[in-house]
């Protein structure tokens, strides 16, 4: 078999890798169009990070639009992506920033919806949705998207989190240049929108990890090996009380293996202990949710 034939099938899995990736980023950015022109804009409410300014902006500039605003916000943060985080992620990142203009100036749908809290939780629900989406490729559509990857990167704070932070100027700028009203329905649809961000990309890849005590030991590592085939590490252990020698299991499992592994322990030792806890990140092999920027 000659070598040759593995290389137009590289090419072709690069080009559908690459249209998914643009697929990723234009439906997310369309969808947050959709909270901008449909709820944010007609509600007078303002988002988060760049967006966030770029409406601020437009509602005392009427005459600029929101999609030049945030293009030309934008620049230099791209200047940070391109030297921080990398040349993929800044080439994305940049045809996504392009594409949410674009949207912003396009899609225009009406949303149905008076009352004002609820519009501000309907459009957290919409952006979050939207920019976890866009997040779930390998860019982003910029703004502070670029900034809360390169602190995720160097420092593991959570996607979510950092854009609450950010998102606290944008906050004192709104209630003094609009209103107090206007910056507190903006504080709610930023938290629904962090919230449902962290959701959409982390929420169906969420690791957990598992410590048991058991006597049965033993006997639920090799089910755990043979029956979720995870990895299991098993820690020397001594009970604080009585001293004895008890072995402690560790395993890291996906959300959608919980209920199964607690169905396992149960039936071999109803009288484990067994405690489960959430994770941030996990690096390694098979098992790990490490973000791919």
């Amino acid at each position: 078999m000659d070598g040759n034939t593995i290389k137009p099938l590289s090419r072709w899995q690069d080009f559908g890798q690459i249209l998914w990736n643009l697929s990723l980023i234009s439906g997310g950015s369309i969808i947050c169009a959709v909270a901008v022109n449909g709820i944010l804009i007609p509600k007078g409410f303002v988002s988060g990070g760049v967006t966030g300014l770029a409406l601020v902006v437009h509602y005392l500039i009427p005459q600029l639009s929101v999609g030049l605003l945030y293009l030309l916000l934008n620049i230099p943060l791209f200047a940070l992506g391109w030297k921080y985080v990398g040349r993929r992620f800044f080439l994305y990142s940049l045809v996504g920033t392009l594409i949410f203009s674009l949207a912003v100036e396009w899609v225009s749908f009406h949303v149905p919806i008076q009352d004002k809290i609820l519009a501000a939780l309907l459009a957290g629900i919409i952006m979050g949705i939207g920019t976890g989406i866009v997040l779930r490729s390998a860019g982003s559509s910029g703004g502070t998207d670029i900034l809360s990857v390169l602190i995720l990167m160097r420092f593991s704070v959570r996607l979510g989190n950092t854009v609450l932070a950010f998102n606290s100027a944008v906050l004192c700028m709104t209630a003094l240049l609009l209103s107090l009203e206007s910056a507190l329905y903006t504080l709610v649809f930023i938290y629904v929108t962090a919230r449902m961000m962290d959701l959409v990309i982390t929420g169906l890849s969420q690791r957990k990890a598992v410590t048991i005590i058991s006597r049965s030991q033993e006997e639920i590592v090799k089910s755990i090996l043979k029956e979720l085939d995870r990895g299991v590490t098993v820690i020397e252990g001594r009970g604080g009380y009585s001293g004895q020698a008890n072995n402690i299991v560790y395993t890291v499992i996906t959300f959608r293996e919980l209920s199964r592994i607690k169905r396992l322990i149960q039936t071999i030792d109803p009288d484990a202990f067994v405690v489960v806890t959430d994770t941030t990140e996990v690096m390694g092999h098979r098992i790990g949710n490490q973000p791919h920027w």
